[in-house]
């Protein structure tokens, strides 16, 4: 299924993924998949991945176990299941084509999202602890996460509008948030079929490259300036986004 360079680009993927991880944030975590979509059918790019996503994540849960914003992980956690099943029936009834401009539309999207939030052009005005507005932004979450891996704008527009969340608590939610519906994630694509022994194995030979990559980012983020680092990826995933919506759409 990945031949050559095929699997010279899933492990390219596998390693920006645990780079962003390891130094910068993990907010391009989904970009692997994004980046396979090009290449192979979009529900295999996903399926591939999850398990190497999980895998990058389960040293986090470790570190960062009990220190969570527990109702805040909560509302988002209730919201997500809605939204992973509303993504899972879709998955199932929409063409690959139609997954790729769904992919390709939160690829494009993502980038604008972050500089417009690093601009300030997005922000959340604080307004405290709103369970409604976490079960929104938990649909969201569970949505974005099912068909694209990227479950992180939504999240954030949630955590930065209650203000008074400290770094350790924010990360922290993240890691739990994500590391569960992960987990629901891979029981749907389970059910749907998505995955086979074949994949997980090929799963499995990418792991190694994400741990690597999560070490590099460690290094690289002292050695790297964010902005280099994220000016690189963005326009990548940017490329990227836009040569799906063309193959979707086309």
């Amino acid at each position: 299924m990945l031949e050559g360079w095929m699997f010279g680009l899933a492990a390219l993927g596998a390693m920006l993924a645990g780079i962003s991880k390891g130094g910068f944030g993990g907010s391009l975590g989904f970009a692997g998949s994004a980046i396979l979509a090009v290449v192979v059918e979009p529900g295999v790019a996903l399926a591939l991945m999850l398990p190497v996503l999980m895998a990058i994540d389960m040293a986090a849960v470790r570190a960062y176990w009990g220190r969570w914003d527990k109702p805040s992980a909560g509302a988002i956690l209730t919201g997500a299941v809605p939204g992973l099943l509303l993504g899972a029936v879709l998955f199932s009834v929409i063409s690959s084509d139609s997954i790729r401009v769904l992919i390709g539309l939160v690829a494009v999207g993502f980038p604008l999202f972050r500089i417009a939030l690093a601009r300030g052009l997005i922000a959340p005005r604080p307004t405290g602890f709103d369970r409604r507005k976490g079960w929104v932004a938990g649909a969201g979450v569970g949505f974005t996460s099912f068909v694209a891996h990227a479950g992180g704008p939504p999240f954030a527009v949630f955590m930065l509008g209650q203000g008074g969340i400290d770094k350790t608590r924010y990360h922290a939610t993240s890691v739990i948030v994500f590391w569960v519906v992960n987990a629901m994630k891979a029981a749907l694509y389970t059910m749907l079929g998505l995955f086979s022994w074949q994949l997980l194995g090929w799963s499995a030979a990418l792991i190694p490259f994400a741990m690597i990559g999560t070490l590099i980012g460690v290094k690289a983020h002292k050695l790297i300036p964010e902005r280099l680092f994220f000016m690189v990826a963005y326009t990548a995933l940017m490329l990227t986004g836009l040569k799906l919506l063309w193959d979707g759409l086309s």
